[in-house]
């Protein structure tokens, strides 16, 4: 048997030769094999996949253990098997393991609807609008037995509806996607867009293997030229401002007398007369 977790997107409409086919368009993983159950330890046999994102902020440390770092799943789901020897913890399933023509068990969840009333729970007819009728168009009327005084067990009332389980059976597959995973059903399916889809249908399993590549690092090899380049442009050291420095530095005094005689050897004019009286 082969089987997937999937998720509905949309309903679409596509051609089958010259028929035109209304089609639902649902995301078929990859699903990741989280746990193999055996006989042995838990009493029955199954694999439990792991299905869509989650943050990590809502997810328990204990379920974040069991995941084992391969991802933070949103659904965990289980499918009975009669043997899983050939199954190990960490294989993908992906949209490849159905082809076209497969006839599909499709099991999902219908919308929910909340409280309704018997008219739109049950399809019941409803009261008369005439005849002294007031108020009572869309009421059940009477649930109780006339000779037994009791209501009997399964009666037809008002209560909540949608958000029940329900399951489709032999729904033809259309397409299969195998590079985005994606799987068009014929015809339309129970659920709202994003809802929990389980597919289960009659054949070999095919499992997703990941090989892990090693990349070769090849060593940089830096060119003679740059690496002389490189140590001829050294940076030019500055100049030492130590007070040892400044000390060995003698400093330029100029003495009284050297004043004294370059004024003497100017010629006296009138100039300079005048610039004497002035002072």
């Amino acid at each position: 048997m082969k089987f997937i977790l999937a998720s509905k997107i949309d309903m679409t409409a596509m051609w089958v030769g010259e028929e035109r086919k209304a089609v639902t368009r649902v995301q078929a993983g990859p699903a990741v094999v989280v746990q193999v159950k055996g006989k042995d330890k838990d009493g029955y046999t199954a694999v439990q996949l792991g299905f869509g994102n989650k943050k990590i902020a809502n997810i328990s440390k204990p379920q974040v253990g069991h995941y084992r770092g391969m991802g933070n799943f949103r659904y965990l789901k289980e499918f009975r098997l009669e043997k899983a020897e050939d199954l190990k913890i960490g294989d993908k399933i992906g949209a490849a393991t159905f082809a076209v023509g497969d006839k599909v068990k499709v099991t999902g969840w219908t919308k929910g609807r909340g409280f309704a009333g018997v008219v739109k729970r049950h399809g019941f007819h409803g009261q008369d609008k005439t005849h002294g009728n007031k108020d009572q168009l869309r009421m059940p009327g009477s649930i109780g037995a006339g000779g037994v005084q009791r209501v009997f067990k399964g009666m037809r009332m008002g209560g909540h509806m949608g958000d029940a389980q329900a399951t489709f059976q032999n729904i033809k597959v259309i397409e299969v996607d195998e590079v985005n995973n994606i799987i068009f059903l014929e015809g339309g399916l129970h659920g709202g867009r994003g809802g929990l889809l389980l597919l289960q249908a009659p054949g070999e399993l095919q499992i997703i293997t990941a090989e892990v590549k090693e990349v070769a690092v090849e060593p940089v090899e830096v060119a003679e030229e740059v690496t002389a380049a490189s140590a001829e442009s050294s940076v030019e050291p500055k100049e030492d401002l130590s007070s040892e420095a400044l000390a060995k530095e003698e400093p330029t005094v100029i003495s009284e007398s050297a004043d004294a005689e370059a004024v003497a050897d100017k010629p006296v004019t009138e100039e300079t007369k005048v610039e004497e009286t002035k002072e």
